[in-house]
């Protein structure tokens, strides 16, 4: 009965409470720090094997450090610019999408996402780099149009998702139409658009071993000449890497989605 009647600013309740959070926090921590672990134990292994291989003049050429950094480099940088861009186009059509004088676009605005990611992305690149030429920036804009769908349908779902009573109190207490935007919906649909973009990540760091097709470099040149070439350390070197890097871009979404989360919500 003693305990039942413990006031609120008892001690023994901010210990508690303390101690609940901190455990709490230390699992997060744990399992943020897992997967890295994981992915790092999986390319010491494709090093350890790697050594033990006999490699011809061409293999060792195709796994120098130096090209396979140059390579790696090469991903990053065009999944970080397709990325950045989808979102810079998505989200604000998104936006503009559900405002009342524009919903009537709104089915043209999906069916144009959903027409870019129906096309296979090896034809889209394709295309593209015979209206655009081959480079980095034909394979950029092939990848933003194959991976706007998700965060733009995302923006679109978490907007429509935010309770209407909510929207007319903020409008109630004299916010301007703008201001309850940035106020309150971007901000209570900010985890639904997260989850997009973390999608739109992993599906761009994924497809972008395909820009090798059109000389914009990547990840993918690898794996292209290990299945052309027969050489199965090839294949299975650079596939390895292109999928450690797409777990990864995952586990960074996963943070971002975390850490960018509005508290509270």
């Amino acid at each position: 009965m003693a305990s039942a009647l413990v006031a609120p600013d008892d001690p023994r309740v901010d210990v508690h409470q303390g101690t609940t959070r901190g455990s709490g926090l230390w699992r997060r921590l744990l399992g943020m720090s897992l997967r890295p672990i994981l992915l790092g134990a999986v390319l010491l292994l494709l090093y350890l094997w790697v050594q033990t291989q006999t490699l011809d003049s061409i293999e060792r050429r195709s796994l120098n450090p130096a090209k396979i950094r140059l390579e790696l480099w090469e991903h990053v940088q065009l999944s970080l610019v397709a990325t950045a861009l989808t979102i810079a186009i998505a989200v604000p059509l998104g936006v503009l999408l559900t405002r009342p004088f524009a919903r009537w676009i709104k089915p043209i605005g999906l069916g144009l996402g959903n027409f870019g990611q129906a096309i296979p992305s090896i034809g889209l690149i394709v295309l593209l780099a015979l209206w655009l030429g081959i480079g980095f920036w034909t394979a950029v804009i092939g990848l933003v149009a194959y991976a706007t769908l998700p965060i733009l349908r995302n923006t679109i779902v978490g907007l429509d998702g935010v309770d209407p009573a909510l929207k007319e109190a903020a409008r109630g207490m004299g916010m301007s139409r703008l201001a309850v935007l940035g106020r309150v919906e971007l901000p209570l649909a900010v985890p639904v658009i997260l989850a997009g973009v973390r999608t739109a990540l992993v599906l761009t760091v994924a497809t972008a071993t395909l820009a090798t097709f059109i000389d914009a470099g990547g990840l993918g040149a690898g794996l292209v000449a290990g299945i052309k070439l027969n050489r199965p350390s090839l294949s299975l070197t650079f596939g390895v890497l292109a999928a450690v890097l797409a777990l990864f871009a995952d586990w960074v979404g996963g943070i971002a989605e975390d850490v960018l989360r509005p508290r509270g919500i």
